[in-house]
């Protein structure tokens, strides 16, 4: 739940952190894209890393580091610090993303890891819809360093919970030895595997949809809109539910349908929302056309992530550390480009739309170069 936490906690605080540090919209927005990248770089790190050493101590490392970020970016007495001390904070929120995908890949294959990720999916849903709703009441008692001093708070929740609770789950006998010169092979390697680039870029480029949504979403809102910062919450949350809905649907079918089937079926219901915004804003239908349009678009990104996780990994179990850690590269350097892409015309709600569509064109057309070729074939999938 790193990404969500980490991005929709202070997203009803943006106009509030522009107007406080006397930048514009879109410098705040950076805010978002530094942690996105630092998200990426984070997991290309630790995921490699975590091949050699095993999963347990890069994730408490990790957490330990984001707390102290998270206080450093509380105290930021400029948007260059900000923008600095974000970068630094998603590079150690990288452990819990990428150790998480790793840690079931470890566990389990084919169709029931595909059902884990699903899993894994439904609880991450609940970031968008609890994240935005708490940081706007929150804005009530404090302002927005109050919010990095909840998610430190939260980091050292997880931190616990970790120690705890999450064992160790690759062995010695299956690590890997240290090197960059081995770590860039295995990358290579993974990168001309034509089934797992597919299905890694195609999951990345629905992430840039739905990062063009959340950088954009508080200034759309808020200022085109003219709603609070606690009606945005909600407004946000609505949408997350929308997320938590489709997620919750998606691991109950994985064994009636099978990843590729939901996966074909999320990135068109996600590309029809997408349009439907696109013609909400251009019609100018209103506050609720918009709402109900992204309800539909955000809907489709629940079956897209698990499935295209698990479809990516099935066949590099034994370097699923470094394997999650590209995925994660991908999904959030491609979230991090689309972000400050909403600010750049000003108060418009039209460059938003224009960026969800454009990505989940892309992202479609990537998956269908793949999933739409009779030689690829996926263990568990129903016939």
């Amino acid at each position: 739940m790193f990404g969500p936490l980490t991005t929709d906690l202070y997203l009803p605080g943006l106009p509030e952190v522009a107007d406080e540090l006397g930048t514009s919209d879109s410098q705040v927005q950076l805010t978002l894209t530094a942690c996105l990248i630092g998200l990426a770089l984070g997991q290309a790190i630790v995921g490699p890393v975590s091949d050699t050493l095993g999963r347990r101590r890069p994730l408490l490392l990790g957490l330990g580091l984001f707390v102290l970020a998270s206080l450093g970016c509380a105290l930021s007495p400029s948007i260059l610090v900000l923008d600095l001390l974000r970068l630094v904070q998603g590079l150690c929120g990288a452990a819990g993303i990428v150790l998480a995908r790793a840690i079931v890949r470890d566990r389990w294959s084919g169709l029931e890891a595909a059902r884990i990720y699903a899993g894994l999916m439904t609880a991450l849903s609940l970031g968008p819809i609890l994240a935005p709703t708490i940081g706007g009441g929150l804005l009530h008692l404090t302002d927005w360093r109050g919010l990095f001093v909840v998610l430190a708070g939260w980091g050292v929740a997880l931190l616990v919970g970790a120690a705890i609770w999450v064992p160790e789950t690759l062995p010695p006998s299956g690590r890997r030895p240290a090197g960059l010169g081995r770590t860039l092979r295995v990358m290579r390697r993974l990168l001309s595997d034509r089934v797992f680039t597919g299905y890694t870029v195609g999951a990345g480029l629905s992430f840039g949809a739905l990062f063009s949504y959340i950088a954009g979403s508080s200034f759309v809102f808020q200022d085109v809109y003219g709603v609070s910062p606690q009606v945005y919450a909600l407004l946000f949350g609505l949408n997350g539910v929308a997320l938590l809905a489709a997620s919750v649907a998606n691991h109950r079918l994985q064994e009636r349908v099978g990843p590729v089937r939901l996966l074909r079926a999320g990135m068109l219901t996600m590309l029809a929302g997408r349009a439907l915004v696109v013609l909400a804003v251009v019609a100018d239908a209103g506050l609720a056309a918009l709402v109900a349009a992204l309800f539909v678009a955000v809907a489709g990104i629940g079956f897209v992530p698990s499935n295209g996780v698990a479809l990516a990994l099935e066949h590099h179990g034994a370097d699923a550390g470094t394997a999650s850690a590209l995925i994660g590269v991908v999904q959030f350097t491609i979230g991090g480009l689309a972000a400050p892409l909403p600010g750049v015309a000003g108060a418009t709600a039209l460059p938003m739309a224009l960026g969800v569509l454009g990505f989940a064109v892309a992202a479609l057309v990537t998956v269908r170069a793949v999933v739409g070729s009779d030689r690829v074939e996926h263990a568990g999938e129903p016939a």
